[in-house]
Order: structure tokens, then sequence, then C-alpha cells
């Protein structure tokens, strides 16, 4: 979930600062944002979460500042600090601190963390503010300063995309929307969106193709929606909300049994319960904590499914011999679409990553064709923009499979870029995150 940049703000800056720049340090040395984040003191992580992520959204060009402002990198933590700082002192048309706070904030900050480091932190800060306009220039001269991304990414997001690559790259730097799925057993969404307004809280429906899908105009905590105990809202973002309808399709026969292969967090696993509650559905992780979270999210539900903690493609060791009569595949990927909310994935990812997860995926793919009953529907997913996980994917195994048949579904199916919604709307963030979905049948 998105934050504000003042959420957290009753906590002193400088430790938000110094908390979010140990989050920084520990991306760059790859490690994953969420699971830093869980290290941070619970009064301390909205705050500490929305530094974090400018920072990372702005990553690339204060790497490039701060190589013009101090060409030899100093300590990791002083860095991690440094970048921290130059990342929230970028030209923003609404600031979230005022420029002369931030500096003095950040040389506390140094104080305590690295003693030694204030008077270089506060010359480097203040220099960076008397040449502002000329250092960032500079740093925009480079993709990863224009951009904030890896030029290798840059450059296969270019390749895939030659009209779209911009507007993607910018899309991720934008803070998303928080979209929600309102249960479709419980009530509807424009009656969950008078709910909404009752308390002040303003929202709008998407429509179609995700009738169930509510966007807030603000972020908020979820202990904050009506119902969300109850198990009358989840959130989830509306490409997300793509995968159950596409897999029930017209309708499943009573009782059928339905496969959600990759199913952790649980998203998409709760919807499909909700759209047709009757289905007989295992759902599948690799990670076992991981599956602890589907679990969560199925009892504040009220929902059932059989869990299993396996490697979906030995199916050896987990299947019980019974075809399936549609599979949900959401195959583990890049993530390359959902950038804008978890701005670590583009720092984390190497080049050579997108093929090591198209092997997997392919392996997927084909160890859980046989286990689908003739006429069946398998749907495959990928939050992913790149052409190797999506429609390069999905051709492959129509090569090896030559009796699998793809349809094409408009509104679900293909590649769905996040680029930028009409200036009407705001700064609310595209409607959807990037996903790739594909409908297979069996004959």
């Amino acid at each position: 979930m998105s934050q504000s940049p003042s959420s957290g703000a009753s906590a002193p800056l400088h430790r938000l600062l110094s908390q979010a720049a140990d989050a920084v340090q520990g991306v760059r040395e790859g490690r994953s944002l969420t699971d830093l984040l869980t290290r941070v003191p619970a009064d301390l992580r909205p705050g500490t979460q929305a530094l974090a992520f400018t920072a990372l959204r702005r990553l690339g060009g204060a790497e490039a500042a701060r190589k013009q402002l101090a060409p030899k990198a100093p300590p990791p933590r002083v860095d991690a600090l440094l970048l921290t700082a130059l990342a929230l002192l970028w030209p923003d048309p609404e600031p979230a601190y005022a420029d002369h706070t931030l500096v003095d904030q950040a040389v506390h900050a140094a104080k305590l963390r690295a003693p030694a480091s204030a008077a270089f932190i506060n010359a480097v800060l203040r220099r960076f503010l008397r040449e502002r306009d000329t250092l960032v220039a500079a740093a925009e001269r480079s993709p990863e300063g224009a951009f904030n991304h890896p030029a290798w990414w840059i450059e296969k997001l270019r390749l895939d995309w030659p009209a779209q690559w911009q507007a993607i790259l910018a899309a991720n730097n934008r803070p998303p929307p928080m979209t929600l799925r309102v249960h479709a057993q419980r009530t509807t969404a424009a009656d969950y969106v008078q709910r909404l307004a009752a308390l002040g809280m303003g929202a709008r429906l998407l429509g179609a193709p995700t009738p169930q899908a509510v966007v807030l105009d603000k972020p908020a905590p979820v202990s904050a929606l009506p119902g969300f105990a109850e198990g009358w809202v989840s959130v989830q973002d509306a490409a997300a909300q793509l995968a159950a309808p596409l897999v029930i399709g017209a309708g499943l026969k009573p009782g059928a049994r339905v496969l959600d292969a990759c199913a952790a967090p649980g998203g998409k696993t709760a919807h499909l319960l909700e759209l047709q509650p009757d289905l007989q559905l295992t759902a599948l992780d690799a990670d076992a904590q991981r599956l602890t979270r589907v679990q969560d999210t199925l009892n504040r539900l009220g929902q059932h499914a059989t869990l299993k903690a396996v490697d979906a493609r030995q199916s050896a060791t987990w299947w019980d011999g019974a075809p399936f009569d549609a599979i949900l595949l959401d195959a583990p990927c890049s993530a390359s679409g959902i950038v804008r909310r978890h701005p670590d994935v583009r720092w984390l990812r190497r080049p050579d990553d997108i093929a090591a997860l198209a092997r997997i995926q392919a392996e997927l793919l084909d160890a859980l064709w046989p286990l689908l009953a003739p006429g069946g529907r398998l749907v495959y997913a990928t939050c992913s923009v790149f052409r190797a996980e999506g429609q390069a994917q999905l051709d492959a195994f129509l090569q090896r499979q030559p009796g699998a048949k793809s349809h094409a579904v408009p509104g679900f199916t293909g590649h769905l870029l996040p680029v930028a919604e009409n200036a009407s709307q705001g700064n609310a963030g595209p409607p959807l995150d990037g996903f790739f979905y594909a409908l297979i049948t069996k004959p």
C-alpha cells in the first residue's frame, strides 16, 4: 500500500531518514524492501516506507548526482543516507518537507549513525541545493538518471514496447492508487462507495471489466475500511482482479475442481471463491511461510480451500490423479509490471533473471498442462510487462502443445501496460498494474 510522505510524521524526521537509509542500503545489497520494512519499529514503519519509496523511485537520479558531488563513494552506511536525502531534495512541485528541514535532519541522522560523516553530509547537501538545477540536468543526461531504472531494464522495455516504453517508465515512478475488491457475495461496489462516502472517504468505481473494483481517492489503513475485518472488501489492484473471472468464464459446473498453482498471497484464490463459492479449490505455493498468508486471507473471508506447500512442477508428489476443470497459473516472474507498488524490484533484478524466470514459467506450463481435463481452461498470468514472460512465453508453449488453443478475450488477455491516466484524473496514478494474461483451452 502506498503511503503519503507525511505518514508517521509524529516521529522525528531524523529517525525516519535513518530507517529509510537502512532500507535503501539493504535494497542496494540485494534484499527485498518488504522484508526490510518488517524490521522497522511499528511506529516508524509507515513514515519509513513513504521515504524509502520516494528514495527508490528517484535512486537513479540521486546516484548520478552523488557521483558529481562526491566521485569517490563514501562508506555504504553514509552513502545510503546521502542518496536518501538527495532523492528527497529532488525537484518536486509539492515537497513533503522544506529543504532546510531535510538538510538539518539528515545531518542530525548522520551524527547518530556515523558521526564523522556529519560535516561531509552537510557540505554535499548544501552544495546540491545551491547548484540543484545544473546538477539535476546533468544527472538526467544518463538513462538511469532520467528514468530512474537500470540501463538494461530501460533498453529491454524500449525493444519490447518501442511506442510505450517512456510512458511505462514514467508510470512506474508515480505512486499507485489504492484499489479495493468488494466481495461479490456481500454487497455491490456502488453500495460500498456509499459506505465510504458516509465516513468521509472519497472513492470511485472502475466498472467493467472489473465490476467489483473501487479506487480510493487517498490510500487508507485497512483498519479504516468499513467491513474489512468481516471480509466485505480486500485490497487488490484492478489488473489482478481480471484473473478469477477469466478462469471461471461463463461459469464452471457446480463443484468444479480448480487449481491455483502459485497462490500466495491469496488474493486471486479468494476472488475465485467469491465468484463461485462451491468450487473444489486446491491452492499451492512452494513457500510454506507465504502459504500462511493465503490461509489468513481465507479465514478473514470465511472461505475454504485445500492448501499445499509444494512445487507445482513436481505433480507426482501432490496430485491425486483427478484432472482439474480449470487451472490458474499466476507464475513467478520479474514483477516488472508492479514496480510502482514495489519500487525496489527494478534495483533487485539482474539482466539474466528474465531468462531464468522464463524457464521456470515454461516448466510450470508443461507440468500443469497434463493435469487439465479435456475441455478445461488454463489461465496463464504474470505481473510482467516483458514479452519474454508474456506473449513470447505463450507462443512457445503453443508450439510445444499443438492441441492447445489460445483465446483472445478483449479487456482481459494479452499485455496490460501501466500507462498514465488522463489529466482529468489528477495524480491518482495509472488505473492498472502491468500484467499478461492468456486463456488456453484443451480440446
